[in-house]
């Protein structure tokens, strides 16, 4: 979105819109130049302020058309946006409703860059009776084992066409079209034994004088944990593996495909080998398709670092459904992944994101429902306000999950609310801020609980879970029983538990170690049991719900195999991850999910974000020393001993001036947002990137506007001096996009009502 004019806090401002529209902004409110309301405010302002704005408008496209090319190189320069059916369909969408979601998007959300929409998975799956999410033979594929959409669901499918009609009535929406799909080979396609395409010469896969089938490449031991009878991992190491591979992927961008959701590859179901060739394979598309990876439980920084240069997205927990304990869930691991510098780091062919997965907001379906949207967000309004603001400070992608159709003015104005979009797109330093200190407030009876938990009343358990091999407290396990099979976890004295952890081989191990650290392990918690431990849950899990290890009964499967090496980790044959003991930390049942937590960021015009979120069941009073945020901001020290005034986003609240710290009520469950500048200070006119300097560079009349707009004299005009011809007009493109857009957004009927600012503009013009 590009801002054309807007003096100083005048109702009126133009923007340019990525797909070519025009929209003019009244007060915080988006409306289309051929609204009734804009034909008659032009019709009674004369051509002269009409052909003013036409002359910014031109002038301001010139500028963007400069940024989007410099930019077009870069792939997702910003947390990517838009929407998924998952969270309010599951898999039973049909085209239909998919299209209706997409028009309602393409008109209410695409204004404020919600530009992706996305058919989550088992788009190929048969809605009749018996199909569920892992039934088996209820799946449409071609004649390569590849899948294709339902043509009961999806009828522009028929004759092979595939998803190309829906993308492309997508696209003269405006959008980019996304889809879902699972790693490997279907279940179906292997039992088939499929032909395996080679869709670089055309025909059947040949190699070494015959061709190539599914159950030639399909590992049916490595079937995707929480969908079994549904997919498999495909062996990487042949060339049909990779070749399959390769024709499903040309095939999405043939259909014309923008986004592609990587599913039972990541987290738990970690398949590096498979990213790394399907991100080989979109590298070489002669457009770009955004790549992302799923799910993420038990991903941990290192992981990140793995895939983040393949990928432009990928998830960092397990399902995000609406309970509390799934939101509270997301706070570490973001902290950990900023923390790392993975925001924005380095992705395929541009950049990549933590996705701390969609926003299950608004009117929604059940996990795993043969059903569609049925039910309203079970979260409180506070509850959704702290999701938002943490997705949004944490730079997480953000796609909305509920139903578009049925979109109710709260969660619009909550997803669309500008300064949460303004900080996910523009912002920088983003990290967690420990140093704030929680009161309870008055009369409230709970106890309050810091984040930093200490004392006495701590108890310490630990967790078996996975990790990647390259951390170094995955090389702990050792042999301590060779007769028995004995192989214990060592770790550092500070986080032994109590009592050794080990575990026993089913079968006694040989005796030559060398034997052992080369064979497979059956692992067993005792020496007798009669169930063996797997790596990853049978079931998809909710963020709120910790993967660690599962006993189910010994069978060969991927999944329950390990591998000790010589270097003492212990290595999973399905996810290729390592096993360590987590210790984990409570007090009492409740406390994984109260506490205070902070974030803070820098914006784009030099001002300071600072979030408080308040876990706790009771209204929290919440502090941080503004000398704590300049330090932690290593470029905002001007802050420390300066006199500071913040404006807090959800209550319209202003504080200040103060120079000592920051201190807000925060209700239960609820977020704080400031954003905090020093009293009289001007805002610093640094560029959010290098692009929009080189468009200033590139106009010498608007280099001369940015110089004369250092000087603290300079005065800018309001609306009726602009009008009147009074002023100079020497708005340069960065305070043009720095400008504000008001402090919400309201409808057009709102805005033609007696007395507003804006009738009362239209009368003085007349």
């Amino acid at each position: 979105m590009s801002y054309v004019f807007c003096p100083p806090r005048s109702p009126l401002v133009v923007h340019a819109i990525n797909n070519g529209s025009v929209f003019y902004r009244l007060s915080g409110s988006l409306i289309n130049k051929d609204s009734p309301m804009i034909r008659h405010a032009l019709a009674r302002t004369g051509t002269t302020l009409r052909s003013l704005l036409f002359f910014f408008l031109l002038l301001d496209l010139s500028i963007y058309s400069i940024s989007i090319n410099a930019r077009s190189n870069e792939h997702a320069s910003f947390p990517p946006r838009g929407w998924n059916s998952y969270d309010s369909f599951c898999w039973t969408i049909s085209e239909a409703e998919f299209l209706q979601s997409a028009e309602t998007i393409s008109k209410r959300l695409l204004p404020h860059g919600y530009q992706y929409v996305v058919v989550d998975y088992l788009w190929y799956r048969k809605k009749v009776q018996g199909a569920y999410v892992d039934s088996l033979g209820f799946d449409v594929i071609d004649e390569w084992g590849r899948m294709h959409p339902d043509p009961a669901r999806w009828p522009s499918s028929k004759g092979g066409k595939g998803f190309t009609q829906v993308a492309e009535k997508v696209h003269g929406m405006g959008l980019k079209f996304g889809i879902h799909v699972m790693g490997g080979i279907s279940t179906q396609a292997y039992n088939a034994n499929t032909l395996v395409m080679d869709s670089v010469k055309g025909g059947a896969y040949e190699e070494a004088g015959r061709q190539w089938r599914a159950k030639e490449i399909g590992m049916k031991e490595k079937a995707c944990v929480w969908m079994p009878h549904g997919f498999m991992s495909v062996n990487t190491k042949l060339g049909a593996g990779k070749a399959f591979l390769r024709s499903l992927y040309r095939k999405y961008a043939e259909w014309g495909v923008d986004f592609i959701k990587h599913d039972c590859v990541f987290g738990d179901d970690f398949n590096l080998d498979e990213i790394s060739i399907v991100s080989e394979v979109l590298k070489e598309l002669d457009r770009p398709v955004l790549y992302s990876i799923s799910p993420g439980t038990s991903v941990t920084p290192t992981m990140a670092k793995e895939v983040s240069q393949l990928v432009n997205m990928y998830r960092i927990t397990g399902d995000d459904w609406d309970t509390w304990r799934d939101v509270v869930a997301h706070f570490d691991i973001s902290r950990d992944l900023s923390a790392s510098r993975m925001i924005g780091a380095q992705g395929l062919q541009g950049k990549s994101w933590p996705d701390l997965d969609m926003l299950p907001l608004g009117w929604l379906t059940d996990p795993g429902s043969n059903f569609g949207p049925h039910r309203a967000c079970n979260l409180t309004m506070e509850e959704q306000k702290t999701q938002m603001t943490l997705w949004s400070i944490a730079k997480s992608p953000l796609m909305f999950g509920g139903d578009v159709r049925k979109l109710d003015d709260a969660t619009y104005n909550l997803i669309t609310n500008p300064t949460l979009l303004e900080i996910n797109s523009y912002s920088s330093n983003n990290m967690e801020f420990p140093y704030i200190t929680p009161a309870r407030v008055s009369g409230e009876k709970h106890n309050i609980h810091p984040h930093v938990l200490t004392g006495n009343n701590v108890s310490t358990t630990h967790a078996f879970v996975l990790t990647s091999c390259k951390e170094p407290k995955a090389n702990t396990w050792s042999v301590v029983d060779k007769k028995s099979g004995k192989i214990c976890w060592n770790q550092y004295s500070s986080e032994k538990p109590e009592m050794p952890f080990c575990l026993y081989n089913r079968k006694a191990l040989l005796a030559s170690s060398e034997e052992l650290y080369q064979g497979k392990l059956h692992l067993q918690t005792n020496d007798k049991a009669e169930s063996c431990l797997g790596a990853s849950s049978r079931k998809k899990l909710t963020s709120k719900e910790y993967s660690r290890g599962a006993l189910s009964p010994c069978k060969l499967d991927a999944n329950q195999m390990w591998e000790l090496h010589s270097n003492g980790t212990l290595e999973n044959s399905y996810s290729g991850l390592c096993a360590v003991l987590n210790p984990v930390k409570a007090v009492g049942a409740s406390s994984s999910s109260s506490g205070v937590r902070s974030w803070i960021a820098t914006g784009r015009r030099g001002e300071v974000y600072v979030a408080f979120f308040n876990l706790n069941p009771v209204k929290t009073t919440v502090s941080a020393k503004i000398s704590d945020i300049a330090k932690a901001l290593q470029n905002k020290t001007h802050l420390e001993g300066a006199s500071c005034k913040s404006h807090e986003i959800w209550s319209g609240k202003d504080f200040g001036p103060t120079k000592d710290s920051i201190t807000i009520q925060v209700e239960s469950h609820g977020p704080a947002l400031s954003d905090v500048e020093t009293v009289g200070a001007e805002l610093e006119s640094g560029r959010a990137d290098e692009e929009q300097a080189a468009d200033v560079e590139s106009f010498p009349s608007l280099k001369e506007a940015a110089s004369n707009a250092k000087s603290k004299k300079k005065k800018m005009m309001t609306l009726s001096e602009f009008t009147s011809g009074r002023g100079s007009v020497g708005l340069t493109q960065q305070e043009i996009l720095h400008l504000p857009t008001g402090p919400r957004q309201r409808s057009e009927d709102e805005m033609l009502q007696p007395g507003t600012e804006e009738e009362k503009m239209l009368k003085g013009s007349d």
